[in-house]
């Protein structure tokens, strides 16, 4: 890994525990307001630090690394499509000729079951009724089991007024489009937060509709919704919407199936609201029918722990928030009720943070697959099987390790499963795979081709330096960066100042304690496009480093530093990161001292000048933006504190970041747009009298000062950092309290 990001405020719109949100890079940022400008003064010639490009034979990102168990591969399907942020893929009834995708924005598409089409034309548009973001959004969609009589369509989305609302739809010409005049809100239930909807729908075996709602919000359930069956959030309701004419006249929408655990009961405030199935759920992530047996299977998201799959039956009660998976939830002793156990679940330790709910697959093209449920994790992109019904005891099989951030699964009427990426928009077909994948890392750094093998610490003669304006805080750790191009190819930059790297990259960086070098990242584009990081650990002599194949803590001159594995680098160099979050425009803007000429000169004029990229500057480097230091004290205490919120939590919070919140950190957003100040924190206030994730001069109010200075389960970064930022949390309380209550 490299670019300075151990994953801060990471992976938080489906952990829930925090009032910031988390992972992702910027991707419209806006023309910078307050910026500090690069050194190099107009009236001085510039000059290159390089006379020319090196030759890089060595240095190049082989090809993908195999994860152990890998057993299936991705084929993209309709790679002529792509799509905007979608969560659901599905067919009609008894229809294979079209496919259609719901857009979370309020969109949904329908196009030809041809994998040339390059057409996806609008189902529907309710983008103007949809409140979308974070876990908001139009989420599930259900066609009615005789549609091709009904034309009847079913949608779950959050209205504007946060509230999760099922509607009843309308086709009027046999699902080539659907009618927003026909809608008819079938059921709405209110939204205390604007995370954990859940808002998965589907028909069961049974012929009635499923809906699975989350607990509400905020971090840890602070109402008890999961178990409190006196209201709908927190469970799974099961509603009869085939109703007469006569009740449908007289305003009825549903009735309750007579098997319900409620199903006697008047109302909510009663026994327990008739529609409830099942409960005690946080936030159920995608579920399904398996189509063999007709079992619900359920992801429910975790907290900041564990996560789970569950098998869902009739009246049973899945533990949140007396237990975040199988394990007693807070610290203390679980209240000895009947609870339904999880079939499966995993930690965060591995990079994993939010599960993904899949299909049992009956399908026929992959054989192996049959039977098995299939899972995946939106933050590390992960997929494993469960072969639970050959041994219901059995563990969780990693299939594949992916850099997709996965949105949902899908299965076409032929039992064939597919999986969707959120950021990138496309669609992948799950094909059992019959190889055993590309080559590994090396296991000793003499062998990547990147450093010299005579003396292994210094980086070989195809890589460049580099330096950035704004460092990501890594516990006090020294770092020297290096980038690696192909021979002939070149970085492009887009609008925004975000670079793009062609496959074959490597990206290197050094890390010194106490003079040192303990370790080495590496963040790699491979040959197929896709991004992977690896560590390796210096051993004491400094003659060598091994691979880290799975995270490690170690003690180093008194502090505890984590080794990150593969899965975890990737926690934070995602697609929407774009993966190498930290070379960009802004941040390279300054000058460096080349070792190799002793020139100190401007780091864009120099790979402008030495054919780095792909196009010329769109100005001088002057007229560029340009970060500040956060800890040089002579700079701008805005610039400084706007630049340390950009590098260590603006590539996950920004707009259209993964995470609930709305926050948008990039140091380019005006202040009215950050999101940020007099807001409540969706996820607890961690103890501080009447929370904001920004009050104007009160930093002691400030959720954002308050997580910068913990290093447990809901401090920031949550993941390799075990010491605290002194200077840089002392400095965002100085902006903090010099903000008036406009925060300017």
């Amino acid at each position: 890994m490299t670019a300075d990001k151990t994953y801060p405020f990471i992976g938080l719109l489906l952990l829930g525990v925090l009032g910031l949100s988390a992972c992702g890079g910027s991707n419209d940022a806006k023309p910078p307001a307050t910026v500090t400008p690069p050194v190099t003064p107009p009236s001085v010639t510039p000059v290159s630090g390089l006379d020319s490009r090196p030759a890089n034979p060595d240095c190049v990102a082989p090809d993908v690394m195999a994860a152990v168990g890998t057993s299936i591969t991705l084929e993209r399907y309709f790679p002529n499509l792509t799509f905007n942020r979608p969560l659901v893929f599905i067919q009609a009834p008894g229809n294979t000729s079209r496919w259609y995708v719901v857009e979370q924005a309020g969109v949904v598409k329908v196009f030809a079951n041809d994998q040339a089409t390059g057409t996806a034309t609008d189902f529907i548009d309710i983008r103007s009724w949809v409140n979308s973001g974070g876990e908001k959004g139009l989420l599930g969609m259900a066609f009615h089991p005789d549609f091709q009589n009904n034309g009847y369509v079913y949608l779950s989305y959050t209205a504007g007024n946060l509230e999760s609302r099922i509607s009843r739809f309308t086709s009027p010409d046999g699902g080539q489009s659907l009618d927003p005049a026909s809608e008819v809100i079938i059921l709405s239930v209110t939204q205390p937060y604007g995370n954990h909807n859940g808002g998965h729908i589907a028909f069961g075996p049974d012929g009635y509709l499923y809906i699975g709602l989350g607990d509400g919000g905020s971090g840890g359930d602070p109402a008890g919704n999961g178990q409190n069956t006196k209201t709908l959030l927190g469970a799974m309701l099961r509603i009869d919407v085939n109703v007469s004419a006569t009740d449908w006249s007289a305003g009825i929408r549903y009735s309750i199936p007579s098997s319900n655990p409620f199903a006697s009961s008047a109302s909510c405030a009663a026994e327990g609201c008739p529609e409830i199935y099942a409960w005690g759920l946080r936030n159920p992530w995608r579920w399904s029918f398996d189509s063999g047996t007709g079992d619900l299977w359920l992801a429910d998201v975790g907290q900041n722990q564990w996560e789970e799959v569950d098998l869902i039956e009739l009246g049973g009660n899945y533990g949140w928030n007396i237990r975040e998976g199988a394990h007693c939830y807070g610290g203390g002793a679980c209240i000895t009720i009947a609870l339904n156990e999880p079939v499966a679940e995993y930690d965060h330790s591995n990079g994993d943070f939010s599960i993904t709910g899949g299909y049992v697959y009956r399908g026929s093209a992959s054989p192996g697959l049959l039977g098995k449920y299939l899972f995946g994790d939106f933050g590390s992109g992960r997929i494993w099987s469960l072969d639970y019904y050959n041994d219901p005891a059995a563990a969780a099989v990693e299939l594949i390790d992916t850099t997709y951030n996965i949105s949902s699964f899908a299965q076409g009427h032929d039992g064939e499963l597919y999986v969707l990426s959120y950021y990138s928009g496309e669609i992948f077909h799950i094909v059992e795979s019959s190889t055993s994948g590309g080559s590994t890392m090396p296991s000793s750094i003499k062998d990547t081709g990147c450093v010299d093998k005579a003396d292994p610490k210094k980086p070989a003669a195809g890589l460049v330096p580099y330096d950035i304006n704004a460092p990501f805080w890594t516990d006090g750790a020294t770092k020297a960066r290096y980038l690696a191009l192909p021979d002939n190819t070149t970085i492009s930059i887009d609008a925004n100042g975000d670079w793009e790297f062609p496959a074959g990259t490597v990206l290197m960086k050094n890390f010194r304690l106490a003079g040192k070098l303990i370790e080495t990242r590496f963040l790699m584009r491979h040959p197929d496009g896709s991004w992977n990081g690896y560590s390796y650990e210096w051993n004491d002599a400094q003659t060598d480093a091994s691979l880290v194949t799975a995270g490690k803590s170690k003690d180093i001159a008194g502090q505890s530093w984590l080794y990150p594995g593969s899965t975890q680098c990737m926690r934070c160099h995602t697609a929407v990161a774009k993966f190498a979050v930290g070379p960009e425009t802004a941040q390279l803007n300054r000058d460096f001292l080349y070792p190799s000429t002793g020139r100190t000169a401007n780091q864009l004029y120099t790979f402008e000048q030495i054919g780095l990229f792909s196009a010329g500057l769109s100005g001088a480097p002057d007229s560029l933006p340009a970060l500040a230091n956060p800890y040089d004290s002579t700079a701008d205490l805005d610039d400084r504190a706007r630049s340390w919120l950009h590098s260590n939590c603006a590539y996950c919070h920004v707009s259209g970041g993964p995470t609930p919140a709305a926050m948008d950190l990039h140091y380019a957003t005006p202040m009215s747009g950050m999101n940020i100040c007099n807001t409540s924190p969706l996820h607890g206030g961690l103890g501080l009298t009447d929370p904001r994730l920004l009050a104007p001069a009160e930093p002691a109010r400030s959720v954002i000062s308050a997580r910068i200075r913990l290093r447990d389960v809901n401090g920031m970064p949550p993941l390799g950092s075990s010491l605290i930022d002194s200077s840089g949390t002392a400095m965002v309380d100085s902006w903090i309290n010099g903000l008036d209550g406009s925060c300017l």
